[in-house]
């Protein structure tokens, strides 16, 4: 690296090598700063990269794949998971012809490899490719069962189930955190590829790609919450974990709440913060910026929103499914089966709405979808006792007229049975005890194109942030949640229509792909000339120039 002492002055830090210097300048060039505001889908994402990052190497690096080979009554078949995740960032790899890294989990998945364990996926541009990474049953259940899921899952989730840290779970994590990180550099063209590290899963990847490939830009994003310091202390690698994170050029979290938190934890291990629009940790001879990317879906083009069944025939449906009045409501939950997403606390509310309001006796179904998830740990196993006992009870206490104002749907839904239950809802709930996002709200949102229904959301979910016009709740009070079901029951459909427009307004615009694009053009502005007079880092010939401009800002500090 090449520094110099004088342009101390200017950043504050002698370390700070010269190839950085041009972010401080300033930050982002003001043509890419416009181009956040545009409308945005899948074209857009692609006219960006076409004209920004039309040379560059894109790598996507997650622990969930964008396909996998499964068998399906008795046929291999290729499957696509319903993930933000892989709607935001397949379109980026197709456009770019890119790479995706990513553990083959499918049954089927070793088959279609080559043997660099790597498969083109369809793509419109002609491929992609997904590299797959194997992992032995002790590697799953150390990394991916154990240090992610058992530990930091509930740690960030701020829940009340312990977080387990087992040191042959953290070496299984940093085994296979090594094994990505190996993967990055292997299958990099160039020195200096623009990578994309997703989640908790991959905490150590950024630090351990940037010892092999110092110019590569990484930005790494966390999808759950991170939360306070004090908290996230419990880890007791917390220290490795932040440092493998700052081998980041930009870390990207859900909401201003999550980035300043880990801008704190980051000044308390050691690196230096400068505030300002966003956050900036000065650590070693490095930068990171801190930025908030609050996730979201990608909005229904025409051509989905005319092929979705009537609002009316959904209703119609549900009413006969579920033996519901035509004057009666239906409430809605649709989560996976985790502890995380306050069902047990949503239960007692609607019990409570039940007790207090008697007048919805036999007029409200409350259908809950929970589709299970990591059924091999036992606090899973635990929990859907739990919920399956209360709901018993509950149906056992109201029910009337042959029918039970609760349905527990315990599997699977795919998309179009989700857009059904959608859009027969007069109500959504959603009482996360603490959620990174939470795209359920913004799916719900996004098929009401009725302007009906009313969203009932914890305040402790990501999206509460942006969709104030839904009844914000605290999960934890019953009562209040409550009271708050029944406002959205008795709704006025004017007033549901304009909290309903305002909504869709809002997720429209801040899309998935809106969320992409934010990512790729900061990334964008650390690669490109910063401006006219300001430093240059040219990746094409991997040379570093410093006009006579910034050279007399040093000169005259």
């Amino acid at each position: 690296m090449n520094y110099d002492p004088r342009f101390a002055a200017v950043c504050g830090d002698a370390r700070l090598p010269l190839h950085r210097m041009g972010r401080l300048i300033q930050k982002k060039p003001p043509e890419l700063a416009q181009d956040v505001d545009a409308e945005w889908d899948a074209p857009t994402l692609r006219g960006l990269l076409g004209s920004r990052l039309a040379s560059d190497q894109i790598i996507v690096v997650s622990n969930r794949q964008p396909f996998s080979h499964e068998v399906v009554a008795g046929e291999v078949k290729l499957t696509q998971p319903a993930s933000g995740l892989v709607t935001a960032l397949e379109p980026v790899v197709r456009a770019c012809n890119g790479t995706w890294i990513a553990h083959g989990s499918g049954e089927m998945d070793r088959v279609f490899v080559d043997d660099a364990d790597r498969w083109s996926a369809p793509s419109d541009n002609g491929t992609y490719q997904l590299r797959r990474i194997w992992l032995t049953p002790q590697e799953q259940q150390g990394h991916c069962d154990g240090f992610s899921n058992s530990g930091l899952w509930p740690l960030c989730h701020m829940v009340h189930v312990r977080p387990a840290f087992e040191e042959a779970d953290w070496q299984h994590y940093k085994a296979v955190n090594t094994r990505f990180a190996n993967a990055v550099i292997r299958e990099a063209r160039g020195q200096d590829p623009i990578v994309l590290i997703q989640d908790y899963h991959l905490a150590l990847v950024p630090a351990l790609v940037r010892a092999q490939l110092p110019l590569a830009t990484i930005v790494s994003f966390w999808h759950i919450p991170w939360p306070h310091p004090q908290q996230m202390g419990l880890c007791p690698w917390m220290d490795e974990l932040m440092h493998g994170l700052l081998g980041s050029d930009i870390v990207g979290l859900q909401t201003g709440q999550d980035a300043r938190n880990f801008a704190d934890l980051a000044a308390r291990v050691g690196g230096r913060v400068i505030h300002g629009d966003s956050a900036e940790v000065l650590h070693g001879d490095r930068t990171t910026q801190v930025r908030n990317y609050p996730i979201s879906i990608a909005w229904p083009t025409a051509t989905a929103a005319a092929a979705l069944p009537s609002v009316k025939s959904c209703r119609r449906a549900a009413e006969k499914q579920w033996l519901l009045p035509s004057e009666g409501r239906l409430i809605i939950g649709i989560d996976r089966f985790d502890y995380t997403k306050g069902i047990v606390e949503r239960l007692h509310a609607f019990e409570e709405l039940l007790t207090n309001r008697p007048q919805w006796h036999g007029l409200v179904r409350f259908v809950q979808v929970a589709a299970t998830t990591r059924a091999g740990l036992k606090e899973y196993k635990d929990f859907q006792g739990q919920v399956r006992a209360q709901v018993a009870r509950i149906n056992a206490k109201f029910k009337s007229l042959g029918s039970e104002p609760i349905v527990l749907l315990d599997w699977h839904h795919d998309r179009a049975a989700l857009n059904k239950l959608y859009r027969a809802a007069d109500v959504c709930l959603v009482t996360s005890l603490h959620d990174g996002m939470n795209l359920v709200c913004k799916e719900f949102v996004a098929a009401r194109d009725d302007e009906q229904g009313v969203l009932v959301l914890s305040q402790f979910a990501g999206a509460a942030d942006e969709l104030s016009e839904g009844l914000i709740v605290n999960p934890y009070h019953s009562a209040q949640v409550a009271e708050s079901l029944h406002q959205a029951l008795s709704m006025p459909k004017d007033e549901q229509r304009r909290r309903m427009r305002s909504l869709r307004s809002t997720v429209k615009s801040a899309n998935v792909y809106r969320w992409a694009a934010r990512m790729l053009t900061d990334a964008a502005a650390l690669r490109s000339p910063v401006s006219p007079q300001g430093s240059h880092l040219l990746h094409g010939s991997n040379r570093l120039t410093v006009n006579l401009h910034a050279h007399h800002i040093m000169e005259s500090a």
